[in-house]
């Protein structure tokens, strides 16, 4: 019996240009695949995500959308959902929904709004607004987070938070370290993170160093390593990023916080040669942190088929 053809597109996200930012694969015709097949696949292209178009449940959505990482199926994730987007846009099928600026995906971790960002009329991007509230989970010593980051504990900060597992639809854990430098150095430690990982469902580590405040908006630097997972690292992490800002929104507001929004922009890939810029945003409700989004520009890279 012969194999069927099916459309693939690969595009890179958070970026503005081709080779930067993180690359991601998009399967537009899954129907009918296994999940072993997915899994296969997702080896193949050997990204840190590929996803799997499928029909919605629900007809007034856009699509369903399965997120693989070379190991495993995961729930949500940013950057596939942003690339996804962008991908979709520029397919007919999904034309009449790219017309209406916004598009629904429906994941494991739940239903998935995102907004297509345009310039010059044309779509350059998507932002998301994640599934989940915030939640935090387990916590950990700074010399079991160093020791996962080959630092030293010294390196990394407890002002704002100790280490710990936080989500927004996919569990990190989240250290903040004291400086750029420190981030810079930082690298897996595999046997560390086996020892410490998973935990409370995470299995991969997002180390970021805030900058000081700047008029645009705060500004974050971070890297994530999930070697248990085949990613040593990850370019951009829109789920991580998330998280962290959702983490440091809830932190800052009080009592007296007023409401409002604020911008976010994180800078990730930098020391691994694949730049990307991600735009966040949260907002504060009744003295505490409301939706959360992030989002970011993307660039396509290749189309083409494969028989399975």
């Amino acid at each position: 019996m012969a194999g069927i053809k099916r459309r693939y597109a690969t595009v890179d996200v958070f970026t503005d240009r081709m080779f930067g930012g993180n690359p991601l694969a998009v399967i537009l015709d899954a129907e009918g695949l296994s999940s072993s097949q997915m899994q296969s696949i997702a080896l193949e292209f050997n990204y840190s995500e590929t996803t799997f178009i499928l029909p919605p449940d629900e007809p007034a959505h856009t699509a369903k959308v399965r997120i693989f990482t070379p190991r495993t199926e995961v729930p949500f994730a940013g950057h596939p959902n942003v690339g996804t987007a962008f991908v979709l846009a520029r397919d007919s099928r999904f034309a009449a929904a790219a017309a209406l600026g916004s598009f629904v995906f429906e994941e494991a971790a739940g239903l998935v709004p995102l907004t297509l960002l345009r310039e010059q009329g044309a779509v350059a991007g998507a932002e998301l607004r994640a599934p989940e509230s915030l939640s935090r989970k387990g916590m950990v010593s700074r010399e079991i987070a160093a020791a996962c980051l080959s630092l030293d504990p010294a390196d990394v900060a407890l002002h704002t938070h100790a280490p710990q597992v936080i989500s927004v639809g996919l569990p990190f854990l989240a250290v903040e370290l004291c400086s750029r430098a420190a981030l810079h150095r930082s690298k897996p430690d595999t046997a560390a993170h086996a020892a410490l990982l998973p935990l409370d469902g995470a299995d991969a580590v997002f180390a970021y160093w805030r900058a000081p405040d700047q008029s645009s908006g705060a500004v974050l630097h971070a890297r994530t390593f999930a070697p248990l997972d085949g990613v040593i690292e990850d370019p951009a992490t829109g789920s991580a990023c998330a998280a962290a800002i959702t983490l440091l929104a809830t932190l800052e507001s009080g009592e007296h916080a007023q409401d409002g929004e604020r911008a976010w922009r994180i800078h990730q890939g930098d020391d691994m040669g694949r730049p990307s810029l991600l735009l966040g945003r949260t907002a504060i409700r009744d003295g505490g942190a409301g939706d959360t989004h992030i989002g970011g520009r993307c660039v396509p890279v290749l189309e083409g088929t494969f028989v399975l």
